[in-house]
């Protein structure tokens, strides 16, 4: 599975111009919520939202008083609107930057994963797995939503996929605590969406 379009700055700007954000919920999801609350007192780890978008999740850690909650995404646009519904998150926190780019120090203890994965090229997948193990502390973990569906052949994200495609992307770097179809997502992507829990090796 691949595709043969540039999925880069210009595609993704292009898309909130013309306002096709389908992925966008318009708040954090009850999955992602519910692990954040489990989560303790806030405290100095790093957490980094890969893909961002606008960014709930990170609007909510902030709300909850993690301070060192980092955003990285493409397109100005998706930065832009966070800053503007939260105009105390810290500016420096905001990576305009390709996730691919990212620098492997200081590491991370907590990634993120809320439709960035599907938003991929396919063929990015592997290096993505890997790319997560790289920014991640040894004993880090990676956690979120992955899509257990079939979208079909379409040339444009969201791209879907299996458990036992994504389990070969993630055992080389990662142990699995929890891989498991959501219980509590939304209504639309109910059944379609695996929880995932990862701790970097």
């Amino acid at each position: 599975m691949k595709t043969d379009l540039e999925l880069n700055e210009t595609y993704w700007r292009q898309r909130y111009a013309q306002g096709r954000t389908g992925w966008d919920t318009g708040a954090i999801t009850p999955p992602l919520r519910d692990y954040f609350d489990q989560l303790g007192e806030p405290d100095s780890r790093r957490i980094l939202i890969p893909g961002a978008g606008r960014a709930y999740e990170a609007e909510y850690l902030h709300h909850r008083g993690w301070p060192e909650v980092y955003v990285a995404d493409v397109a100005p646009e998706a930065l832009h609107d966070l800053q503007q519904r939260v105009p105390g998150f810290p500016a420096g926190h905001l990576l305009l930057a390709d996730f691919f780019e990212l620098p492997a120090e200081p590491s991370f203890d907590l990634i993120v994963e809320q439709t960035f994965f599907c938003a991929l090229d396919p063929a990015l997948r592997p290096t993505y797995a890997r790319k997560c193990a790289e920014l991640l502390r040894p004993g880090g973990t990676l956690m979120g939503l992955l899509f257990d569906t079939d979208f079909g052949p379409g040339a444009e994200p969201p791209f879907g996929g299996t458990r036992d495609e994504y389990r070969a992307y993630f055992e080389p770097c990662f142990t699995f605590v929890h891989f498991e179809t959501a219980h509590n997502s939304i209504p639309p992507r109910q059944g379609r969406e695996l929880f995932i829990c990862l701790r970097r090796k």
